[in-house]
């Protein structure tokens, strides 16, 4: 049957250059006839054509849908039940589709797995190298197989993007065809290690038919060891920082320059799941109902609303060079009982040494000195009836138990943060004073250096949906239970 079509084409082709050469002398349009050279193709043969046919178009109606789709989410929980303050994503990866566990980290911007495969041989030394632990091998129970995956692609050690594009990269290479290296470190003096390549990650589309598609060319980093206990529970990092080759960055720029994410309560158990999305949140429509309600699982079609969703509220994203890969916001001010604290303007402005980001891979929100001592002391003022304990790491601990047994019924007081545009953070009070052990509560915050950066870490952001909107550098968020 090939062969009978190629005979059709050959004659329409030789019929179609005399027909224009003759067109084009005479200034006419040509008319061409169309031959059958070939016996007529049986009924069976046709419907054979024909099914193969829509199987090709309807495979790139679904490319195409995928192309288009508004939106796709992750199952985000709390990851409490591994004895970590992280936050936990699925994540599958590879071709075909390998599982992983991994920390969602707004701090980041390599998204890494645990590897299987032996790192490369680099005899080059880290950039600003310091003395590290010992690396622990990636653990067999669960790693990244590249071999496995026909979407791989390591990046060479040569290439520009190992060069310029990657800031953690080694600063040579063994030889050029080796796979480009890196050296990860974060701010708690954990590292991961590997060589680093591009893959496919599977995503489910939001729609009400279960689609899932590929996102091609995901920086991805093997990581064949590391340190740190926060990585023990977890596959690796997801990265959401604010950087051209994070996960984050890769996946807005193809669904509506935005991505949302909803934590539960910390201390919630492994099946309270909300979700990671990456595109319009409908939970932001102004059709949805008041807040304290809203979901974070995407719907078909939905409709943002960037300002006048019922209960969001919203403040500039700084999206500056120096505060990068993390995501900065203007506080203005940090009140508690509904009176402004008197902190200088200094500690928000990063012009001054100072300024205030948001952290999802932190838990315990950490304030610059100044901060830190202004909250601490309104708050512990009006908690003075309650007996102290001690309890590391924190500096103010009560017994919240009653000689009946029962917990206090003490009122806590309300603590808000203020954003630029007149938005605040109103967060609850177990979010700033909370259950470190049974019985006792702490003020939940710890005191960072100054000058240095003040840091809203995961647990004052529990209990909220939050949209970065990075194509308009909008920062939105509003309660919700963050229950699907």
């Amino acid at each position: 049957m090939a062969g009978r079509r190629r005979v059709v084409v050959l004659v329409v082709a030789a019929a179609l250059l005399v027909a224009v050469a003759s067109a084009g002398a005479s200034g006419k349009s040509a008319r061409f006839e169309l031959l059958r050279l070939a016996p007529a193709a049986s009924l069976a043969d046709l419907a054979r054509m024909d099914r193969e046919r829509m199987a090709f178009i309807s495979s790139r109606g679904r490319r195409r849908a995928a192309e288009t789709a508004s939106a796709f989410a992750m199952p985000l929980s709390s990851g409490a039940y591994t004895g970590t303050g992280q936050y936990f994503v699925r994540f599958r990866v590879g071709t075909p589709a390998q599982p992983f566990l991994l920390v969602a980290d707004t701090g980041s911007d390599l998204t890494w797995v645990k590897c299987h495969r032996a790192a490369a041989a680099a005899s080059a030394s880290p950039r600003n190298a310091s003395s590290l632990p010992a690396p622990v091998p990636a653990s067999p129970r669960r790693t990244f197989r590249p071999d496995k995956s026909r979407t791989w692609a390591p990046i060479p050690c040569s290439s520009a993007t190992c060069r310029e594009s990657l800031p953690f990269s080694l600063a040579a290479c063994a030889t050029p065809a080796n796979p480009c290296a890196y050296d990860y470190r974060y701010k708690d003096g954990s590292a991961a290690r590997g060589t680093v390549g591009v893959d496919s990650a599977t995503i489910a589309l939001s729609g009400r038919a279960a689609r899932k598609a590929k996102l091609r060319g995901v920086v991805l980093g093997c990581t064949t060891s590391y340190n740190g206990q926060g990585f023990l529970a977890s596959d690796g990092v997801l990265s959401l920082g604010y950087s051209n080759i994070s996960f984050a960055s890769r996946a807005a720029s193809r669904f509506g320059g935005r991505f949302s994410y909803c934590l539960v309560d910390h201390l919630a158990p492994r099946n309270a799941t909300s979700y990671l999305t990456f595109g319009p949140n409908p939970a932001f429509s102004s059709r949805r109902p008041s807040e304290g309600t809203a979901s974070c699982k995407p719907a078909p079609a939905p409709t943002p609303a960037p300002a006048g969703a019922p209960g969001a509220r919203q403040t500039p994203l700084v999206l500056d060079q120096r505060t990068r890969p993390f995501y900065a916001v203007t506080v203005k001010g940090v009140s508690v009982a509904g009176e402004l604290l008197k902190i200088p303007r200094a500690v928000w402005d990063v012009e001054q040494g100072g300024g205030a980001i948001l952290d999802s891979g932190t838990s315990l929100t950490v304030l610059a000195k100044p901060a830190y001592r202004a909250v601490v002391a309104a708050l512990s003022k009006r908690l003075a009836g309650l007996p102290r304990v001690t309890m590391d790491p924190f500096d103010y601990c009560y017994n919240w138990t009653s000689p009946s047994g029962s917990d206090v019924a003490a009122p806590l007081p309300m603590l808000a943060v203020h954003f630029a545009g007149s938005a605040r953070l109103e967060p609850p009070a177990k979010s700033y004073v909370i259950d470190a052990a049974p019985g006792v509560k702490c003020i939940g915050l710890q005191e960072g250096p100054w000058p240095g950066l003040s840091v809203i870490g995961n647990i004052l952001q529990q209990e909220h949906l939050w949209e970065y909107d990075l194509k308009n550098r909008r920062l939105r968020f509003k309660r919700s239970r963050c229950m699907h």
